[in-house]
């Protein structure tokens, strides 16, 4: 098995929009350099279809007034290949305020706490903006949640369930309908020796109970489609992170977790991708939300306002 590698120039102003049609056409994930993309799809792909997707879509573009004019070419990468590609582009980054996310040949050079990773033929590694934005909320919502359960949904490497298991949770799931995504986080587990972590086969609705904290970093259509099933896996009170959305798409993801009985505790807004932090409307009532509007607990007015909702009342958090 392997993977089509393409490689894409494309202008700051249409980079959004490309990156949301390829995300419809299966892009299973992106490694972003600026005017440079690399985009990755399954070897199962038709490539003739994707090549043709995309050359369509620059009328789509030009119609739109937007800058149609981005090349691509691509290659096929067997496993082996894949390998050594990932392996020359895995440089360790430090994510949040404690993690340092290292492949398995390097070794720690600061206080960091040290994440490694191996993706193998799985995605993950930590340097796309949606993981380390999901890897710092973690890290702050960790701070006031209980850390009793963790559910990793579409867990890829692992790595947001290993760094749930370093955060003090002390029962994590991750699963994944991947089976090569399954067998990386297992191992990745294995590399980090944590015993406490439950990788498994399938997605969100094969898993029975209820967690403190989920965490799905999926595209929009994904999360739409599953969030009944993310309010009835999560605890009261509990926390679910919700990342993967490019802006102008989480809208239709805040309605339809409004709709099961979830309301939105914060959004975060990391250049043109966008997280959510969500939970169950009927909670604590000493759980911090603004006076004013009742609907976000990081009011602009509270003195550890980050970047959520702003209700222009002026009052502090209960």
């Amino acid at each position: 098995m392997g993977y089509y590698e393409f490689t894409i120039t494309v202008s700051d102003k249409s980079k959004d929009a490309l990156l949301d049609r390829m995300s419809e056409m299966g892009c299973l994930g992106v490694t972003d350099y600026g005017n440079k993309v690399i985009a990755y799809f399954k070897d199962g792909s038709d490539v003739t279809t994707l090549r043709d997707e995309l050359n369509s879509f620059k009328k789509v573009l030009k119609e739109s007034s937007l800058d149609h004019d981005f090349t691509f070419d691509y290659f096929y990468l067997a496993e082996r290949d894949w390998n050594e590609s990932w392996k020359k582009r895995f440089i360790p980054i430090d994510a949040g305020e404690r993690f340092s996310i290292l492949p398995p040949w390097e070794v720690p050079n600061n206080n960091r706490t040290p994440l490694i990773i191996d993706p193998g033929m799985a995605f993950g590694t930590g340097h796309h903006e949606t993981t380390k934005t999901c890897l710092m909320l973690m890290e702050r919502y960790s701070k006031e949640s209980r850390r009793e359960s963790f559910l990793d949904v579409g867990t890829g490497t692992g790595i947001l369930a290993i760094a749930a298991s370093m955060l003090g949770f002390t029962h994590v799931i991750g699963v994944d309908i991947d089976p090569l995504a399954v067998d990386a986080a297992k191992r990745n587990a294995e590399l980090n020796h944590l015993a406490n972590i439950e990788v498994r086969k399938g997605s969100i609705s094969h898993i029975h109970g209820t967690f403190d904290m989920i965490a799905a970093n999926l595209m929009s259509e994904i999360l739409i489609r599953m969030a009944a099933e993310i309010a009835s896996h999560l605890k009261k009170p509990g926390i679910a992170i919700l990342s993967g959305m490019l802006v102008g798409q989480e809208d239709d993801v805040i309605r339809a977790v409004e709709n099961v009985g979830l309301r939105v505790a914060e959004k975060y807004y990391d250049g043109r991708w966008v997280s959510v932090i969500v939970k169950h409307k009927i909670e604590d009532s000493n759980s911090g939300n603004c006076h004013s509007c009742n609907l976000y607990e990081r009011c602009a007015y509270s003195k550890d306002y980050q970047q959520g909702h702003t209700c222009g009342k002026g009052n502090d958090r209960y």
